[in-house]
């Protein structure tokens, strides 16, 4: 946050992100329409898409229910209350030098990297953000249905499955609690632990290779890897799903499975399409 704080003109748009967890094509698809000032919400209505050609193209949230309305912390309602005083643009985060247009969702992310060098921290993905926003609302106490609304996941459990490794910590904490509070347990303090080894140097896991039509898997973290299936659809773009295990071995196998699940899912609607043609002549 601090190497944010110096830079004026992203500031505003990495601190929305880091205190919301919206999608990069969210965050730089928001109008000042979808902002209401008094409410203190915005409303995720579109995704920004950077098209293979160059330009950017609007379109459908990436699921049902990514289209959603979320309150904001006070912090980030005042900033962007202020924000909109100075605007001459019906974007929230406008190109900085085009300000018809929004921002560049590929420019968000070269200006991601280059705060985190200047930070002397290692490069992560935009959407690693995200991940770091879910954490932190666990680890406040946000509970996983309301966090999976605010970020836009079809289902709670799929927010559960992503974050295990934060809500098993809570639950060990629940479990104290309940101890001290309905069985009346003493408090105790918690032995002291032995000087550790110190962690061998985390390298995440990213094949160079694949074949294919196999996806891709990536490591987030020590115990987190993503896995992303991008076909083609039948209106010409591509569609990308993601999975998420602890894993790589187990991320492999829930990637194969999506993988045979969309191949299904196009090829139906191939049929359909085609039958539909014929059913015109």
């Amino acid at each position: 946050m601090e190497e944010i704080k110096k830079d004026p003109v992203w500031h505003d748009f990495f601190y929305t992100e880091l205190t919301t967890g919206m999608r990069r094509g969210e965050i730089c698809g928001l109008m000042w329409s979808d902002f209401d000032g008094k409410k203190g919400t915005l409303t995720v209505r579109r995704t920004l898409h950077q098209r293979k050609g160059g330009g950017l193209t609007t379109g459908e949230t990436k699921t049902g229910k990514g289209r959603r309305t979320i309150t904001l912390p006070p912090s980030t309602a005042q900033l962007l209350r202020e924000r909109r005083k100075g605007s001459c643009s019906q974007w929230i985060f406008p190109n900085p030098l085009r300000p018809e247009d929004p921002v560049n969702p590929g420019r968000a992310y070269s200006r991601l990297k280059t705060l985190l060098k200047s930070a002397g921290l290692p490069g992560i993905r935009f959407h690693d953000l995200r991940h770091t926003f879910a954490t932190h609302a666990l680890t406040s106490g946000v509970d996983a249905k309301t966090l999976s609304g605010i970020l836009g996941h079809t289902k709670a459990s799929f927010t559960l499955d992503t974050y295990t490794h934060v809500t098993d910590e809570m639950q060990r904490n629940a479990a104290r609690n309940i101890d001290q509070g309905i069985a009346g347990a003493e408090v105790e303090e918690e032995p002291e632990r032995e000087e550790a080894t110190p962690p061998v140097a985390f390298t995440p896991y990213r094949p160079q290779h694949r074949r294919p039509g196999t996806g891709c898997v990536s490591q987030i973290n020590d115990h987190l890897f993503e896995g992303r299936y991008s076909p083609k659809w039948i209106d010409g773009k591509k569609h990308a799903r993601n999975i998420y295990a602890h894993t790589r071995e187990e991320c492999e196998e829930r990637l194969a499975a999506l993988i045979v699940q969309m191949k299904r899912e196009l090829a139906e609607l191939k049929a359909a399409q085609a039958a539909e043609m014929l059913s015109k002549h």
